[in-house]
């Protein structure tokens, strides 16, 4: 097996050459050896390969003894919904999220859909999972259907998201959805049934070929079509999801991207209002919108590293009422402290319903004249500590903070620099009083990283 397919919350790899049969096999069952769980709740994406890894996820599990709660194709936040809110013991999507075609992998948590990462399990069922052998014979033969229960969970999530708004208050909209092939659509169609919304559809079934490329809204290139069709269609606003739909990406009716920074910021303001002096969590990687929403309204913020493990176990020590970070995940207290794909699209919806002034003019006169920001920057690196540790020392005079990598902060300008935790990669978020003071800052960091990467 190869060890490179654990990541840092999940398990991840391009199929079949780095994850297949086998290893799901093997990596099912150490799940279940480690959590112990009295039945597990499987699903999965609109991947080619991910029928055949669920079938034999279930095998594996029924092998064992243990009931399957089989959920069918899902969103990942479906399962959040499912264990935690019928109170399974545990469960598992077999899910590659944005990733290319290529890849499939498997999302874990265990009871109340407490996330399980390389700092809370991950890597023992890993190890686990190394010192079984399993051969061709353990594939083979007929799943105990016996253990298998199947659910549909889609009318009660469904019913779960619109506790979320207030339905009555929405005012006829023009929606560009893209779903980008995943899963997203069928949630979005039960959850506006009945309303005046009018939902333009792109990229809307789903389809494990991903014809399109790499389901992921954040990546630049991916935005144009639906800025097009924004435009086109006079729409009100935009929405896109990431293939298993727990990202959640606005755009305005000029087809302007949001950041989720701005969007964190705002659905803070949102809980806030109505949630007077509550705790938001945040991570560090752009700060002053947020904090500043959080500040006015007397809430509590909290910085936290990102990633979704470390953000949900915050949520639920602090009984956060809401959390985000700016690469689209929102976690909500009463979500099961859970990040969801469609319970801001709801949110602002009732916003904007209950507002004289459009999205971009939301987004203008609240942040987009006050903070500019740079977008994150990824540089391929290797050593990612001494370049930290170079920058660390360059800027020892202004204000530091190294929750996740390092966070500087001068008069005008601040920035994070971290590595990730899936790739070989360097990553850069600055934020400035002027879009100027963005590009030298930019500059001189892009210098500094470039200097420490030419030297070795």
């Amino acid at each position: 097996m190869n060890t490179q397919i654990f990541k840092a919350y999940d398990v991840r790899g391009m199929y079949p050459i780095e994850i297949d049969e086998k290893a799901v096999y093997a990596i099912a069952q150490a799940y279940c050896e480690l959590i112990k769980p009295s039945e597990v709740v499987i699903g999965s994406d609109v991947r080619l390969s991910s029928p055949a890894l669920k079938q034999i996820a279930i095998k594996a599990v029924t092998d064992l003894g243990i009931k399957v709660i089989d959920i069918g194709v899902i969103s990942t936040d479906m399962l959040y919904f499912a264990v935690a809110n019928y109170k399974y013991s545990g469960g598992f999507s077999i899910t590659a999220s944005h990733n290319p075609r290529e890849y499939n992998g498997i999302k874990f948590i265990r009871e109340e859909s407490k996330p399980i990462s390389s700092d809370t399990g991950l890597f023992s069922i890993r190890d686990i999972a190394l010192k079984k052998e399993i051969t061709d014979n353990n594939l083979k033969g007929e799943i105990n259907e016996n253990l298998v229960i199947k659910k549909n969970i889609i009318a009660d999530y469904i019913k779960k998201i619109k506790t979320f708004a207030d339905f009555s208050k929405f005012r006829k909209m023009k929606i560009v959805a893209n779903a980008n092939f995943g899963v997203a659509g069928k949630a979005l169609d039960g959850i506006l049934e009945g309303t005046d919304m009018e939902i333009i559809k792109i990229n809307y079934g789903p389809d494990g070929n991903f014809p399109k490329g790499r389901p992921d809204p954040l990546i630049p290139e991916n935005r144009q079509e639906t800025c097009e069709l924004i435009i086109k269609e006079k729409a009100d606003l935009g929405v896109a999801w990431d293939a298993d739909a727990d990202r959640c990406f606005f755009f305005t009716e000029k087809g302007e991207f949001i950041e989720g920074y701005f969007i964190t910021a705002l659905l803070a303001k949102i809980f806030l209002e109505k949630n007077p002096g509550a705790n938001i969590i945040r991570d560090t990687r752009l700060t002053w919108a947020i904090d500043d929403i959080v500040k006015n309204i007397s809430g509590k913020i909290i910085g936290s590293k990102a990633g979704h493990a470390f953000i949900k176990e915050r949520m639920r020590r602090e009984d956060a009422v809401f959390g985000g970070e700016m690469s689209a995940h929102y976690y909500f207290r009463d979500y099961f402290y859970c990040d969801n794909g469609m319970i801001p699209l709801v949110m602002i919806l009732e916003y904007l319903s209950t507002q004289n002034l459009s999205l971009s003019q939301i987004m203008k006169n609240m942040f987009w004249e006050k903070y500019f920001v740079s977008g994150e920057i990824n540089t391929e690196v290797h050593r990612v500590q001494e370049i930290i540790q170079k920058v660390k020392h360059k800027y020892s005079d202004f204000k530091i903070d190294m929750t996740d990598g390092i966070s500087v902060s001068g008069p005008d300008w601040r920035f994070n620099l971290r590595g990730s935790n899936t790739e070989p990669l360097i990553r850069l978020n600055v934020e400035a009083k002027t879009n100027k003071i963005v590009q030298q800052m930019i500059k001189d960091l892009k210098k500094l990283i470039q200097d420490k990467i030419d030297k070795k």
